[in-house]
């Protein structure tokens, strides 16, 4: 079984500064790994001569495929096409098919073509000119000793572009790679740790060309499953087979398959059962309507969010008791039962559903620390309140908060 394999190097001192975020590299593996090709490594490199020749030999000596993006302007900091040139042994010229692309596409814009952008349809002699339909700056293509090297523009939309319509297909043709299958299995309330450790001899019983990878986020993690073979529907069908294993053994952490988030799941939850939502949220701000609203549809089931922040609001508008707040506080479970329970009925919805905490980095006391948050669900039947102990981090407490609501919610109509 052979795998064809790649590193894709970018180009820019903007890149190495921070100034401009690196997105090309991103798309292009999901791009490369859809084609059967596997992304061996990742390499920027700044506007010096001698690093980017070294990251060009570098990068011929591990991979079959090299792709590069950036520094084709024609300014004198962009030095990709000088380098490929004298990485290759040939010269620069002007190519006359390139030039009268380039003419066009400033004559078709009502601006002239000066002598600095004339030098965009200047090529290295040993090359093969890929045509770029939406820019200035044309890829290259260059072959030697079974390698392959590509050359495009920075500009995302430039560049996917010419993957799409050119690269990637010829690429599929140059190489005959094997097939690579991913299975995405989303996991909630467990940390990769206790995950691991609940799957470990399932994880040893994975054929050798099927890996696991763990992918943790914020509130959740990832299980990858990457099959690598020669028949996409075999890898299809073993991958499924091991998920609906993997399902036995940690099913209730489950929540989804594939790129669909939380938000995403608990919509169409709240969409099949018929049920509609509202939110009382405190220490998210708006964060969980948010989410929520995210998800093109959602005006089926949300029907709306309150954000009383003080004590006040939490009285004047939504009703909480103030017996109940001078007593136990915002920040409790009396509290947040109250709030759940009155926005559900205030909104006249199913469902409701609130937020109460200290995100932090102020407000905390000796009893109540930085990332104390109480969230509570309310229906007709029931009314379940859970506290959270979170990270001393405000945005990190917002969005786990939010997490954990949204959890709530899907185990509760799961149960229904």
């Amino acid at each position: 079984m052979i795998t064809t394999t790649a590193e894709l190097l970018t180009i820019g001192d903007e890149l190495l500064y921070g100034q401009i975020v690196d997105t090309n590299a991103q798309w292009m593996s999901v791009a490369l790994s859809n084609a059967g090709i596997k992304v061996i490594r990742k390499t920027t490199v700044g506007d010096q001569e001698e690093q980017i020749l070294i990251a060009f030999a570098e990068a011929e000596s591990r991979a079959d495929i090299v792709l590069v993006t950036g520094g084709l302007g024609p300014t004198s900091d962009d030095l990709t096409k000088p380098c490929l040139a004298k990485y290759f042994g040939c010269g620069l010229k002007i190519h006359e098919e390139a030039l009268a692309e380039v003419t066009e596409f400033f004559k078709s814009r009502g601006r002239e073509l000066t002598d600095v952008n004339r030098q965009q349809a200047a090529l290295p002699e040993c090359c093969e000119k890929i045509t770029n339909k939406i820019g200035t700056a044309p890829g290259m293509w260059f072959e030697r000793n079974g390698k392959v090297f590509v050359s495009m523009p920075g500009v995302p939309h430039e560049m996917k572009l010419m993957m799409t319509d050119l690269i990637v297909p010829r690429l599929r043709q140059t190489f005959k790679s094997a097939i690579i299958h991913h299975q995405i299995v989303r996991t909630i309330g467990i940390g990769e740790s206790f995950l691991a450790e609940k799957i470990s001899e399932w994880e040893k019983s994975l054929p050798p060309h099927i890996k696991l990878a763990y992918l943790p986020g914020l509130g959740e993690v990832k299980l990858r499953l990457t099959g690598i073979g020669n028949s996409l529907d075999a890898l299809k069908e073993e991958t499924k087979i091991l998920t609906r294993k993997l399902t036995e053994l940690v099913g209730q952490y489950i929540y989804g398959y594939g790129e669909e988030p939380l938000e995403v799941i608990v919509g169409k939850l709240m969409i099949e059962k018929k049920i509609t939502l509202s939110i009382a949220e405190s220490c998210t701000g708006g964060y969980l309507s948010h989410l929520i609203t995210s998800v093109p549809g959602s005006s089926a089931y949300f029907q709306g969010s309150m954000i009383p922040y003080s004590y006040e609001i939490k009285m004047a508008q939504l009703g909480v008791k103030t017996e109940t707040l001078e007593k136990y506080g915002a920040v409790s479970e009396e509290t947040i039962r109250e709030m759940a329970t009155l926005v559900r009925g205030k909104f006249n919805t199913e469902i409701g559903v609130a937020t109460s905490g200290i995100a932090g980095p102020g407000g905390a006391t000796s009893e109540k620390p930085v990332g104390t948050v109480w969230i509570a669900y309310a229906d007709k039947n029931r009314t379940v309140a859970r506290k959270l102990q979170l990270s001393k981090d405000r945005m990190i407490n917002i969005h786990l908060a939010s997490v954990a609501v949204l959890n709530l919610i899907r185990l509760n109509l799961l149960e229904e």
